[in-house]
C-alpha cells in the first residue's frame, strides 16, 4: 500500500466573446501562424521530452508488482518505495543541471545530451536482473525528465511567436499528461504477460532516439545566439523558425533587450541578488503553491474514492483522472493567450480551493453522507480539471516569460528543483500526515493552501499574454 502510495504520487505531479480587441488579436494571430508554421515540428520535437517526462512517471505505476516479483523485492516495500523515489532524487539532480547545460551547449545540444540518461536508464530498468540496475536506470532516467523539465519549457518560450507562444507553451503539458497516459496503455497486457514490463521500459527507448535525431537538425534558440553574440547565427535560425520577413523585427526585439547591458551570463549567486531575488521567488513559490496545493493528495486517493461510488477498475479510475487532466489541459491551451496566464492561474487556484473544500466536507459532514460517494467523484473530477486549467501548465510556461534572458535557464532550473524537492518531501511525508490528522483535515489544509495561492497570484504574479520575452525583460527590469 505504501509503494502503491508513492506511484500515485508521482502520475501527476501534472471562448469568451469577440470584441475589438479580440478581433485584432485574432488577426495578428492569423497573420503571425502564417509566417511561423515551421516552429511547429520543433515545437513537437521539444515535446518529445515532455511525453517522455510524463512515461517515466506513470510506467512504473502498473509495471511495479510485477518487476517487484520479478526482482525479488515482492514483500520489501522499502526496495519498492526506492525504485518508485528514484526517479525523483535523479530528477531533482537533472532539474539543477539542465539550466547550467542549456546555457553553457545551448538548448538543441542539451536535448542531444539529455537522450543520454533518458535512453540508458530505460534501457537499464528494460534489461535489469537485479534491484540495484533498475534503481541506478531509474536515477539515470530521473536526471533525464529532470533536465527535460527544465529545457523543453524554456527552448519552447524562445522559439514561439508572442501571438501564440501560451498555447505552445502549454503544449509542453498536455504531452506530459499523454505520457502518463501512454504509460497506462502501455500496463494493460500485464495481467495476461507478467514479463511485459521489460517491454514498458523498452518502449521509452524510441522517443528518447528520436529527441536526440530531431533536435541534432532543428534551430538554436536565437535568443541564446544572440546573447552568445553569435548574431549570423542568430539571424539563420530566425529566419528557419519565423522566415525571412520576420528577421529584422525579432533582432530589433532582441538589440532593444540588450541594449545598456553587456553582462555575462548569471551565476547561481546572482540569482538570490537584490535585482533578481524578487522575481526568482516569484518562480519557485509558484512551484511550491503547485505541489502544496494537493494534487498528489486528490489522485493518491482517487482510487478509493472511485471505489466508494461504484467504480471498482483502477485503470477506470486512473483512465478518469488522466482524462480529466488531458481535457482541461487542452481547453487551457486554447485560452491561454486569450485569458491571459495570471488569470488562468487564479481561476485555476480558486476552483482547487472550492473541491478541496467539497471534499473534506464530504468526508465529515454527516448530512452529505448519503451522497459522499458521488460527490466525492465529482470533488475530485473538478479539482483535477480546475489544477489542469492554471497551476498544471502555467507556471512552466510563465517562468521562462518573466526571466531575464541573462538568468532564464538557471532560474528556471531553480524554480523546476524547488518542484522535484517539494514533491519528494510529500511523497516522504505525505502519508504520516495522513494517518496522524486524517484526510478530511490534510484536504481543508489543502484548501488554505490553495486560497494563499490566489492571494499571493493577485499581488505579485504580472501578465505576460500578448508581450514578447524582450518587452517582458524590459518591463520588469524598469519596475524593479
Amino acid at each position: 500500500m505504501v509503494a502503491r502510495g508513492h506511484i500515485f504520487l508521482l502520475v501527476v505531479c501534472v471562448n469568451s466573446h469577440f470584441g475589438k480587441g479580440d478581433v485584432e488579436d485574432a488577426g495578428s494571430a492569423i497573420i503571425q501562424a502564417k509566417s511561423s508554421g515551421t516552429v511547429l515540428p520543433y515545437v513537437g520535437v521539444a515535446c518529445l521530452g515532455a511525453v517522455l517526462f510524463g512515461y517515466h512517471l506513470g510506467v512504473v505505476n502498473g509495471a511495479l508488482e510485477y518487476l517487484a516479483k520479478d526482482l525479488g523485492i515482492a514483500e520489501n516495500t522499502v526496495l519498492q518505495g526506492w525504485v518508485v523515489s528514484a526517479l525523483l532524487a535523479g530528477a531533482t539532480v537533472g532539474s539543477f543541471t539542465g539550466g547550467s547545460l542549456a546555457d553553457k551547449f545551448g538548448r538543441t545540444k542539451t536535448f542531444v545530451l539529455d537522450a543520454i540518461p533518458l535512453a540508458v536508464g530505460a534501457f537499464l530498468c528494460a534489461t535489469a536482473q537485479t534491484v540495484q540496475t533498475m534503481i541506478i536506470g531509474r536515477i539515470l532516467a530521473g536526471i533525464g525528465i529532470g533536465i527535460s523539465s527544465a529545457i523543453v519549457p524554456l527552448y519552447i518560450s524562445e522559439i514561439s511567436p508572442t501571438e501564440i507562444r501560451g498555447t505552445l507553451g502549454s503544449v509542453n503539458q498536455l504531452f506530459i499528461c499523454v505520457g502518463i497516459l501512454a504509460a497506462l496503455v502501455a500496463g494493460l497486457p500485464l495481467a495476461g504477460n507478467p514479463l511485459w514490463w521489460r517491454t514498458m521500459f523498452t518502449v521509452a527507448l524510441v522517443p528518447s532516439v528520436l529527441l536526440a535525431i530531431g533536435m541534432a537538425f532543428s534551430p538554436e534558440s536565437p535568443r541564446w545566439l544572440y546573447q552568445q553574440g553569435r548574431i549570423s547565427e542568430a539571424e539563420v535560425s530566425i529566419r528557419r523558425l519565423y522566415g525571412k520577413e520576420r528577421v529584422a523585427e525579432v533582432m530589433s526585439d532582441l538589440d532593444a533587450a540588450s541594449q545598456g547591458s553587456s553582462e555575462p551570463e548569471a551565476g547561481w549567486f546572482d540569482l538570490f541578488s537584490s535585482r533578481y531575488m524578487k522575481v526568482v521567488s516569484v518562480g519557485a513559490t509558484l512551484f511550491l503553491f503547485q505541489q502544496f496545493a494537493g494534487i498528489n493528495a486528490v489522485v493518491y486517493y482517487s482510487t478509493s474514492v472511485f471505489r466508494s461510488a461504484g467504480i471498482t477498475s483502477d485503470v477506470a479510475a486512473s483512465a478518469l483522472v488522466g482524462a480529466a487532466n488531458v481535457f482541461g489541459t487542452t481547453i487551457a491551451s486554447s485560452l491561454m493567450d486569450k485569458r491571459g496566464r495570471r488569470s488562468l492561474l487564479l481561476t485555476s487556484f480558486s476552483g482547487m480551493a472550492a473541491s478541496m473544500l467539497l471534499l473534506s466536507l464530504t468526508f465529515t459532514w454527516g448530512a452529505l453522507a448519503p451522497y459522499s460517494g458521488t460527490l466525492a467523484v465529482v470533488g475530485t473530477v473538478l479539482y483535477v480539471l480546475s489544477f489542469s486549467l492554471g497551476a498544471g501548465p502555467v507556471p512552466a510556461l510563465l517562468l521562462p516569460e518573466i526571466f531575464s534572458s541573462r538568468i532564464r535557464a538557471k532560474a528556471v532550473a531553480l524554480s523546476l528543483g524547488m518542484h522535484w524537492i517539494s514533491n519528494f518531501v510529500i511523497g516522504l511525508y505525505f502519508l504520516s500526515v495522513v494517518t496522524k490528522f486524517g484526510i478530511s483535515t490534510v484536504y481543508l489544509g489543502f484548501a488554505s493552501v490553495c486560497l494563499l495561492a490566489v492571494m499571493y497570484i493577485a499581488g505579485n504574479v504580472v501578465e505576460t499574454k500578448g508581450r514578447s520575452l524582450e518587452e517582458i525583460e524590459l518591463a520588469l527590469t524598469s519596475a524593479a
